[in-house]
């Protein structure tokens, strides 16, 4: 029992010597024993009242590095968590200065009127185009306030299918902007790009809109006889008609810039029963115009151009007499009566009538359709950037 004793303590022994040097090392002493001596002070601890010198400087950082290692972690944690808190708070507050200043520039855009319609002269396209921005001082805003109504499209509804209505939102390459399409093409406002480009499209391209308004050739026809006037310019037009914009050039419209004319689609039953059969009618952006077209003999509207390509403006010729000719990117071409005629008037276009004053009036009935290859999604965003005013 004895011995076993004895070896219980002898084994005791080295255990509590090993314990003993592993505090001493967490306290600070070396092995050496002077300098855990010179440590340990009559304080016996860090912050005791021990006598050091300046030989004990070593030993001093090593024991205050073990013993603050473990408290820092924390610490870092809190700081950390701090830091996360104030970052997502930071985040939280730019998406709302960015919200609220889409909101502010959608009213105040809606308001000045920066992408809506204007009278800039008479254009043969059947109405008043937007605004271009080609105007000094016009481009940059009009641009960004294009871009900020697009960004508000898709945080509504998304951006797939948006690619190329985000890239003309930015202001990317366009005829506008360089040579463009023999330098022929030159959109005022906006230009869609990767769309075929020709100055008359084919018919085939709408043939259901083409083939129900010249169905529809001799009810548009009527209309214009129920509304039309001598056109002599010695009178004021008639209500409904327009004030000339440019001399010889006088105009009806039952849409302008997207927005129905009431009182004048109940003048002319069949031709808004017309448009409303249209599968393509630009009727809901500022872009969109349909009505009746006259230019008077020896009028002559000088080389100008659409404000987008994503439209194409369908001529249905009512009364067509001779000498009359529509140029369109340098090719020529001439309406024929109950016959339509498809122009993308974003190219350079001048429109002449050189008939003798016997000859009469030429009367087309215009009306804006989608370019067939914008597709559906970028119809639908467009008509929500170019919206018309409330």
């Amino acid at each position: 029992m004895k011995e076993g004793r004895g070896s219980f303590s002898v084994e005791r022994g080295p255990r509590k010597e090993r314990e003993r040097a592993q505090s001493g090392m967490w306290r600070g002493n070396s092995p050496a024993g002077s300098q855990g001596a010179a440590m340990e002070g009559t304080g016996g601890e860090l912050g005791g009242q021990g006598n050091w010198g300046p030989e004990d400087a070593p030993g001093l950082l090593a024991r205050a590095s073990l013993i603050m290692l473990p408290w820092p972690l924390p610490l870092a944690s809190s700081a950390l968590t701090l830091l996360f808190g104030a970052l997502t708070s930071l985040f939280l507050w730019y998406c709302y200065r960015l919200g609220s200043q889409d909101t502010q520039a959608l009213g105040a855009g809606s308001r000045a009127g920066g992408v809506r319609g204007g009278p800039v002269g008479c254009s043969e396209a059947g109405g008043p185009s937007p605004r271009s921005p080609g105007n000094p001082g016009e481009g940059p805003r009009t641009e960004g306030l294009v871009s900020r109504r697009l960004r508000a499209y898709a945080r509504r509804y998304s951006w797939a299918g948006m690619g190329r209505v985000r890239r003309a939102a930015q202001g990317g390459p366009g005829p506008g902007r360089g040579p463009g399409v023999l330098g022929i093409q030159r959109p005022g406002l906006l230009f869609l790009p990767d769309l075929p480009s020709a100055p008359f499209v084919p018919r085939d391209a709408q043939r259901h809109d083409v083939e129900l308004l010249e169905s529809s050739f001799p009810a548009i026809l009527r209309d214009f006889g129920a509304v039309s006037w001598d056109f002599s310019g010695t009178t004021p037009p008639p209500r409904g008609w327009s004030p000339p914009l440019a001399p010889g050039c006088y105009q009806l419209l039952l849409y302008q810039a997207g927005r129905c004319q009431p009182s004048n689609c109940r003048r002319c039953p069949g031709a808004y029963r017309a448009l409303r059969g249209l599968r393509s009618f630009m009727s809901a952006n500022t872009f969109g115009n349909a009505g009746f077209s006259v230019l008077l003999p020896g009028a002559r509207l000088e080389g100008r151009c659409g404000p987008t390509n994503a439209r194409v403006r369908c001529h249905l010729g009512l009364k067509i007499p001779p000498g009359c000719e529509l140029v369109v990117g340098g090719e020529p071409q001439c309406w024929a009566e109950g016959h339509c005629l498809l122009v993308d008037d974003s190219f350079l276009h001048t429109v002449a009538h050189n008939g003798s004053p016997e000859d009469g009036p030429r009367v087309v009935f215009i009306v804006d359709l989608w370019h067939p290859n914008v597709a559906g999604a970028e119809r639908q965003a467009l008509d929500f950037v170019f919206a018309p005013d409330p």
